[in-house]
């Protein structure tokens, strides 16, 4: 086959030993995918460009890296978000989750590899970065900075290696497919994202570690574009694309491997390069726009105004602060105090725990500018679930047979968006949407949910009531229409919401497949 082989082992299973890149026979750079790649070089040249014109870039590329490391481990199905992170910089009492480690950790191994760019990439800083990633999280134990010296393999919950979808390389195998992959790492002489895309895939379909492949893997990408020159700095988070259209990603890959379709996943990626990248220059100018307002703002704060706007740069790397922390551009606590009161009044910063004590405060318009693509900020503890990886999940009500790999797999990583509404494990969700007639139709208008949520709840300081509300006018949006819910949301009093609010609620629910009936009890 093109892109390798299913070899057979001793033990009786088939594992797949992929082919070295460049493929044979060499890809064909025509048509729609060099429309595709003209397309993705041109957005990440209006991307990179507009850091020239940022007053400062690195005050903004710590946010760029933190987006990343929280949208890359949600797809590994972790419920920390962008604020969580910050939270616990800010020495928050969320910083005891452990998802919002794993979140750090890839932070930590993000800027590492960054600072070894310099130098060609290869399988001794793979490893490096994947200790720093495990380290003291779930899967430490799985030899952190190791390749793996047992098989691993992917497909439903209980499946075995003779049922697996797929079964990457077997570990005598690893040290001559690693090797082939690292040398194409030093390999330049195909286009930059023609590269990345490759070394990418390759390297999901090696899985040459027991856990946190899929993190490394996307590292790798940010890695070779920098590495590269077409980007002066981290700037383009494609996670984002990855988990809005994770079931195409994980069949574009699994395509490679049976059929060897190279230019399809290629296709595919540059899509998601041209996407995010567009994206990323969108918030890049609503940054300018954002700073050049309040610096505006703050210039007419007469004496005031020079140490103010020092804390409106220092706001821009650290969104969520304390006095404390403030005190960090070189002033008392008593002043920043005084500070933080100034831009309260100013409606600059906003008071994020509702305590009289230990207050933390948020620049929430910057904020909003990264949270639209992950979770719901978050005020409040989160619930103590614990969600199951699908290797864990128990069989309830018999195995089963209806839900794909892809599917499992979106379900997780839709989970955590309700976290705060559910105490349900993804055993119970997966059970649930193996009963219904069509599951496919069912996770696709939860899915569609958890965005219209994430969407309308970025950004504002909601209570668990008025979340719930929210939660209630999105089951009644999926089985009727928008005017019909909000007639029906006003004659039941159903929501503390305003009728401004529950429009705004709906116009975030853009479902595509047919809805279901939901019978709303008064």
């Amino acid at each position: 086959m093109r892109a390798g082989n299913l070899v057979s082992q001793p033990t009786g299973y088939v594992a797949f030993v992929p082919a070295p890149l460049p493929p044979e026979p060499p890809l064909e750079l025509a048509g729609e995918l060099v429309r595709l790649l003209s397309a993705a070089d041109l957005a990440l040249g209006r991307l990179d460009g507009i850091t020239g014109i940022l007053p400062n870039p690195d005050l903004f590329v710590a946010m760029y890296v933190r987006q990343e490391a929280v949208l890359s481990s949600q797809i590994e199905g972790t419920q920390a978000s962008l604020t969580d992170v910050l939270q616990f910089e800010a020495g928050g009492e969320d910083g005891t989750l452990r998802d919002v480690q794993e979140v750090v950790n890839y932070v930590g191994a993000m800027n590492y590899g960054l600072k070894q760019t310099a130098l060609p990439l290869s399988l001794r800083l793979i490893r490096e970065l994947h200790a720093r990633l495990m380290q003291g999280v779930r899967g430490e134990q799985l030899e952190p900075g190791e390749f793996r010296r047992s098989q691993n393999w992917i497909g439903a919950a209980n499946c075995t290696l003779s049922t697996a979808s797929f079964v990457p390389p077997p570990p005598h195998l690893l040290l001559e497919v690693t090797g082939h992959l690292e040398l194409f790492l030093h390999d330049t002489s195909l286009p930059p994202l023609i590269h990345a895309g490759l070394a990418h895939a390759q390297f999901e379909t090696i899985h040459p570690f027991l856990d946190g492949n899929g993190r490394i893997g996307r590292l790798l990408i940010t890695f070779l574009l920098c590495q590269r020159g077409v980007l002066s700095r981290p700037l383009l988070y494609l996670s984002h694309f990855l988990k809005q259209n994770r079931t195409e990603y994980y069949d574009r890959l699994q395509a490679v491997r049976v059929n060897g379709d190279w230019e399809k996943w290629l296709a595919f990626f540059l899509r998601g390069v041209c996407e995010v990248a567009t994206q990323a220059h969108e918030t890049a100018r609503k940054i300018l726009d954002l700073r050049t307002r309040y610096r505006n703002l703050l210039e007419k704060e007469g004496k005031a105004s020079g140490a103010l706007l020092r804390v409106l740069d220092f706001l821009f790397t650290q969104p969520v602060v304390t006095p404390a922390t403030l005190m960090k551009i070189g002033v008392t606590y008593v002043t920043a105090n005084n500070h933080v009161a100034r831009l309260l009044k100013l409606g600059i910063l906003k008071e994020m725990t509702g305590y009289k004590r230990n207050r933390r405060f948020n620049f929430a318009p910057y904020l909003a500018l990264f949270e639209s693509a992950a979770l719901p900020v978050s005020t409040k503890p989160r619930s103590s679930v614990q969600w199951l990886d699908p290797k864990d999940i128990k069989v309830v009500d018999g195995p089963r047979t209806k839900l794909t790999a892809s599917q499992v797999q979106r379900v997780e990583a839709m989970l955590p968006t309700f976290a705060e509404l559910h105490r349900d494990t993804l055993e119970g969700w997966l059970d649930d949407f193996e009963k219904e007639a069509d599951p496919e139709r069912e996770i696709a208008i939860y899915e569609a949910m958890a965005d219209a949520y994430k969407t309308y709840c970025s950004g504002r300081a909601l209570t668990p009531e008025e979340r719930l509300d929210v939660y209630g006018l999105l089951l009644m949006r999926s089985g009727a229409p928008e005017d019909e819910v909000v007639e029906q949301a006003k004659a039941q009093k159903a929501t503390r919401l305003s009728p401004e609010e529950v429009r705004a609620v709906l116009r975030c629910y853009t479902a595509s497949p047919k809805p279901f009936q939901v019978t709303v009890v008064g």
